[in-house]
């Protein structure tokens, strides 16, 4: 039994899609609408890639993608907060840029949308990091966990409206990020979109960590349906360092068996494992559920962290979703799981337009479901009619834009950031190290991403706070 994380660091990277509509058509490409997008970031920073006082990393990501990176949390909620206080971040930016436009004799509507593929068919996505041991070897891990992730989409998955192409009709699949990955575990995140990333990049000690990078997830909407996400993985982590026992199923080509889930929303679509027999998506997350079930009575809880409370939570609503699945009662979910809700969304407008999911208008509503703009997106509408459920309070969200994680070194670079932008100071930092130029250049290190008050870190923030 290795070293067992029940408090753990974590954060995703959420990529947006965005556009400028004016009367129905595209009225300033990506690199044009980005560009206003981050002027207010740009004119504060002098850079579109910063690190803002509530701990979070906000840049332009290839491809004309604003990104918003959260702050290092130590709690599942926590995280589910920080992910929602992104959306808000990110729509700020957009309303003040609808302004400059405006200002600059465009009529046009700015869209942003928290989804993974554009109508061209090009994938951008939600990495999530989880931060491991080092003796943890990676490939060992990301073999022993591969079944559950090319199958979590079952639980986790976003849904999405397909194109006709070619002799392949219009389909609904559970996710959107399955057709986009070609590899199980790789070093490279463009080229050939692993599910599970191994460049070794820990954003800590070395010595004493690394980091687990997934990008297979979709960019969830519903809060429930991210604290699934994250909570299920959590505790397959922790099944995996307590040698607690993960469900032995290998697959054979277990990225081509995910788009075969991806398609199948019984869950009983056959997946060949390597030794020849087979299984489906929902007895390999029933497998992985019961495990993760058995590992709560004698999971031990750390001072801080996810509580076994909220890790019953998660496991109950797992076993909820997988039994809607397995029954075909999906409305047993149809608050908290986001392909439900949107299958459930499109089949309503699909009825009326005669059954067939290749109508454009279709395509259209799933894409209204992501925009995370407020009074805009179907999402927002259905939360504001009180149709979907929350994980976290409004005023855990609101405190999560302004202000950083207090349990991890994340509040450590807040309370820095906070005093240089009241001072109109230029300081400068990353996820390790916090840097001022003056007087005299001095750094200060945080290595340990668990220490919310490192040592040096008053005298930081006093020369960060002087007057310039």
């Amino acid at each position: 039994m290795g070293e067992v994380f029940t408090r753990r660091i974590m954060g995703l990277e959420t990529e947006y899609g965005i556009t400028a509509v004016a009367d129905g058509h595209r009225a300033l490409g990506p690199d044009e609408i980005s560009r206003y997008l981050f002027r207010p970031v740009v004119a504060e920073y002098s850079s579109s890639n910063v690190f803002i006082p509530n701990g979070a990393r906000l840049y332009l990501d290839v491809g004309a993608h604003p990104e918003y990176a959260t702050a290092e949390c130590d709690g599942l909620s926590q995280l589910v907060a920080h992910h929602v206080a992104g959306d808000r971040v990110v729509d700020d930016l957009a309303v003040r840029a609808e302004q400059a436009v405006a200002a600059d004799g465009i009529d046009a509507q700015v869209y942003l949308f928290k989804n993974n593929v554009d109508s061209l068919g090009n994938s951008y996505g939600c990495h999530e990091n989880y931060l491991v041991g080092r003796s943890a070897v990676l490939k060992t891990l990301g073999r022993d966990l591969m079944p559950f992730l090319v199958t979590r989409q079952l639980v986790c998955g976003a849904g999405l409206v397909t194109r006709p192409r070619g002799d392949r009709p219009a389909e609904f699949l559970l996710s959107q990020r399955a057709d986009q990955v070609w590899e199980s575990v790789s070093s490279a995140t463009t080229r050939s979109r692993p599910v599970i990333n191994t460049r070794d990049e820990p954003h800590a000690d070395s010595h004493r960590f690394r980091r687990m990078h997934v990008i297979v997830g979709d960019s969830n909407m519903a809060e429930p349906t991210t604290a699934l996400k994250v909570g299920s993985m959590l505790l397959m982590l922790e099944l995996a360092e307590a040698g607690a026992g993960l469900p032995t199923v290998e697959l054979k080509q277990p990225v081509a068996q995910g788009r075969v889930v991806a398609r199948d929303v019984t869950g009983r679509a056959e997946l060949e494992c390597a030794d020849g027999s087979t299984t489906c998506a929902l007895e390999i997350q029933r497998a992985c559920c019961a495990a993760a079930r058995a590992w709560l009575a004698e999971r031990p809880d750390a001072a801080s962290g996810t509580s076994t409370a909220e890790m019953t939570r998660v496991v109950e609503l797992w076993e909820r979703a997988l039994d809607a699945v397995d029954s075909g009662e999906l409305d047993r979910v149809g608050r908290q799981i986001d392909w439900v809700i949107k299958r459930n969304l499109l089949e309503r407008y699909r009825d009326r337009l005669g059954g067939d999911w290749a109508h454009p208008k279709l395509a259209q509503v799933d894409l209204a479901y992501h925009d995370i703009r407020p009074g805009r997106g179907l999402y927002a509408l259905l939360a504001a009619r009180g149709l979907v459920e929350h994980w976290v309070d409004e005023a855990e969200i609101a405190a999560a834009v302004e202000t950083a994680p207090a349990t991890t070194r994340a509040r450590a670079r807040g309370e820095f950031l906070a005093a240089a932008r009241a001072a109109g100071s230029q300081v400068t930092c990353d996820w390790q190290r916090l840097k001022v130029t003056r007087p005299e250049p001095e750094t200060l290190e945080l290595a340990d991403p668990f220490e919310p008050h490192p040592e040096g870190l008053g005298h930081m923030v006093e020369l960060a706070g002087a007057p310039r």
